[in-house]
């Protein structure tokens, strides 16, 4: 038997899948947890933040201020222990296409504001500029991230492996 090029490139991301989505799981679990745990301490300065993108009334802007660091840190919890891989990552991609989104539309529509994205936010004081691009190309990584854990969310070293048992051999998830 012959073996081919496509055949010896298709055994290798076979055999390095796995650990690309470990990579990606943990990857995006630290910025869930790194994001979440900057903004719990101060919950009105994470309502402040959302409240600057002014898309939303006050009120509603503040419950999901308040809301969203135990949003990011349930999502970090489950992807640091591999639980639910494709919930987190679809909830995951679903919140950053929301950032992105809410981010364009702040610097369409000239705001001066900082994403608030790791904590602080809100309006910039007079003078500093806001960093929209590398905040959309950073987000959009996170999104490539989640993507890949969608579309293969079974990784070694995670409960959802652990519950699942031992992949079987043409396994394509």
């Amino acid at each position: 038997m012959t073996v081919t090029a496509s055949h010896t490139g298709g055994a290798r991301w076979a055999a390095l899948r796995p650990w690309l989505g470990v990579a990606a799981r943990l990857g995006l679990a630290a910025v869930w947890l790194v994001a979440g745990g900057a903004k719990v301490g101060d919950l009105a300065a994470s309502g402040r933040a959302v409240n600057a993108y002014q898309v939303m009334p006050y009120d509603v802007a503040t419950v999901i201020g308040a809301a969203l660091p135990f949003v990011e840190l349930a999502l970090g919890a489950l992807l640091l222990v591999g639980l639910a891989t494709r919930l987190a990552a679809g909830i995951s991609a679903a919140l950053l296409v929301v950032f992105v989104a809410g981010i364009a539309s702040a610097w369409s529509r000239g705001l001066a504001i900082d994403c608030g994205c790791f904590g602080s936010g809100g309006q910039l004081a007079a003078g500093q500029t806001p960093s929209y691009l590398p905040e959309i190309l950073r987000d959009l990584g996170f999104l490539a991230l989640a993507g890949f854990l969608l579309t293969w969310p079974r990784t070694p070293v995670s409960v959802d492996g652990w519950l699942a048992g031992p992949p079987v051999e043409d396994d394509d998830e």
